[in-house]
């Protein structure tokens, strides 16, 4: 198969799931987001996951839409939010504060090993040759 449609499908596929969390977190997921809002953030809970929520829309739109010679920046600005958004896993790991199925310690645990494969996907999916 063909690198470039390959490369292609993981960044729009990376773009709709950003739409798809960026929607969960303005209707049926807000509640869940506010469990990853570390306490130190100067925000109300709520406004904190309204926001990342526009933010992961227009990030995905952005992926997903951007012209060829801007979709490298369009990864960096992607990766720069999953590394931004990091320290709300680990609160919701160091707070043992359960959403989305993460109940356990080793579950929201193994939920951190998430976030740099995440970085790396929005980087090399949106890299030139």
């Amino acid at each position: 198969m063909n690198h470039t449609i390959i490369k292609n499908g993981s960044r729009v596929l990376l773009g709709a799931g950003l739409i798809f969390a960026g929607i969960g977190h303005l209707t049926f997921a807000r509640q869940a987001f506010r469990a990853q809002v570390p306490d130190w953030v100067p925000l109300r809970k709520d406004d904190t996951v309204l926001y990342s929520g526009f933010a992961e829309i227009l990030l995905g739109s952005t992926l997903i839409i951007a012209p060829r010679k801007q979709r490298p920046k369009a990864g960096y600005l992607a990766a720069g939010f999953f590394a931004a958004v990091f320290p709300g896993n680990l609160a919701q790991y160091t707070h043992d504060r359960s959403a989305f199925g993460l109940n356990t310690d080793a579950k929201r645990l193994a939920r951190l090993f998430l976030q740099p494969v995440l970085i790396a996907w929005a980087i090399g999916s949106t890299k030139r040759k």
